[in-house]
């Protein structure tokens, strides 16, 4: 059994974990992240492609980590990022990016910050000392490891450790049910200007039409088709599967399996009728079907589809958001994009939805926070989760410089120190919206 020791153990290396790595390192801490995979970014690295979405609530980007990485892409000769309009309905400003170029410039941030970053290892379980975990047994191609720790931020996805803590959660909405997985893909080669000279956004005049004659999945009713960041390449959202346990390795290989049969049938279907698509060729099939919900944790304090609708600004939020209640086909529903602000406002997440209540050094970001099926159909966009773990790492820095749990911490020297890193529109201070496109 090896033995590792640090401040900090960040478990994921998705958007959250890797702002909250980034984050706890630059306060000093010693800082160990463990990523399941080959490759950090979560979704960027599932959906090679995915839109950085609502990173700009009332058109001021959020700012923090976030910003940073955004501007270092700008930055780069030829810029290897840009920020669209969304050409889906109530979606503001994105940033659409080299996914390649993107992943990257978070490794080199992460180790110009000296983290200790572990790729394809696995947090098995914590080691619990009554209510604080006093370590993380970890797995990786070598045999175990156990790493001693001082503070804990559990960034996964699924919230397995948090869960084996003992945090109490739920699964998908009210009845259970969680948003279908997808696979996405990209089609090369194709003619932008022919493939999106259709005015409507979903292509549903074509969707019908393979969907009449067999050819197409019958939930490919509306086809999310986007500009990828390279000329003539369309980013391919479209290809949901319904009712998959995300939690269960056995029902996401199930899924993949039958996502590869889909997008393989969709990218057919775009050569032969979709005009624009006759020379295009499907390229960066993802590895594996992106999870949107599993367990969401009970925490502090509970955010719901009614806080967001209020556009509220809790004293102690951490990071701002206008996206829509974007909820992907849970169970028999259909895709849906309703705004939940009124165009131009915005709300703020709360820190208290990102602590348990007892267990004293444990942090949670990401889609696995306290919320409701409402909010987070939401908050889980990645800005939003960049910024939690962002929260995160602060907090669990500012906890242990205290000597303190992270239940006793005051909020406002959190909200404080997000704000000295360039955190925007938190505290007293409000994003007045802007016209940045």
């Amino acid at each position: 059994m090896r033995q590792l020791k640090t401040d900090v153990v960040v478990i994921g290396g998705g958007t959250a974990g890797f702002g909250a790595a980034l984050s706890a390192a630059r306060k000093g801490l010693s800082v160990h992240l463990l990523e399941g995979t080959s490759k950090i970014g979560g979704v960027m690295a599932f959906c090679p492609g995915m839109p950085w979405g609502a990173a700009y609530p009332s058109g001021v980007i959020i700012g923090g980590i976030m910003e940073e990485l955004a501007e270092r892409l700008f930055a780069m000769t030829p810029p290897a990022a840009e920020m669209r309009p969304c050409a889906l309905e109530n979606f503001g400003p994105e940033i659409q990016y080299d996914h390649d170029i993107a992943t990257l410039t978070m490794f080199e941030m992460l180790e110009e910050a000296g983290v200790a970053v572990h790729l394809n290892t696995f947090a098995l379980s914590p080691i619990m000392d009554d209510k604080r975990i006093a370590g993380i047994e970890a797995c990786d191609r070598n045999g175990p490891m156990e790493i001693d720790c001082r503070f804990v931020i559990d960034c996964s996805g699924d919230a397995d450790i948090s869960a084996k803590a003992g945090v109490p959660y739920s699964l998908g909405d009210e009845t259970g049910a969680m948003m279908g997985v997808t696979l996405s893909f990209f089609m090369a080669n194709a003619d932008w200007d022919r493939v999106f000279a259709d005015p409507d956004p979903y292509f549903r005049r074509y969707a019908a039409k393979g969907i009449a004659e067999g050819r197409l999945h019958p939930d490919l009713a509306q086809l999310y088709l986007m500009r990828g960041f390279h000329r003539d390449t369309v980013f391919c959202n479209s290809v949901v599967i319904r009712n998959v346990d995300g939690t269960s390795p056995a029902e996401v290989s199930r899924a993949t399996q039958e996502g590869r049969r889909r997008a393989h049938q969709l990218a057919t279907f775009l050569r032969s009728d979709v005009p624009g698509f006759e020379d295009a060729y499907l390229t960066n099939l993802g590895p594996t079907v992106g999870v949107r919900e599993t367990r969401k944790l009970e925490g502090m304090y509970r955010v719901t589809g009614a806080d967001l609708a209020a556009s509220t600004k809790f004293d102690d939020g951490i990071v701002c958001c206008d996206n829509p209640i974007d909820d992907v086909m849970r169970s028999s529903n259909a895709m849906t994009h309703d705004a939940i602000v009124e165009q131009g406002a915005y709300y703020r997440i709360p820190l208290r939805s990102l602590v348990p209540r007892d267990i004293q050094n444990l942090m949670f970001a990401g889609r696995i926070i306290s919320a409701d099926a409402t909010a987070f159909a939401s908050v889980r966009g990645m800005p939003q989760c960049m910024g939690m773990g962002q929260a995160a790492g602060t907090a669990a820095a500012i906890a242990m410089a205290a000597g303190t749990s992270i239940q006793n911490v005051d909020p406002a020297t959190v909200v404080a120190d997000l704000q000295a890193q360039g955190v925007r529109g938190l505290g007293n201070e409000f994003l007045a919206q802007a016209d940045c496109l």
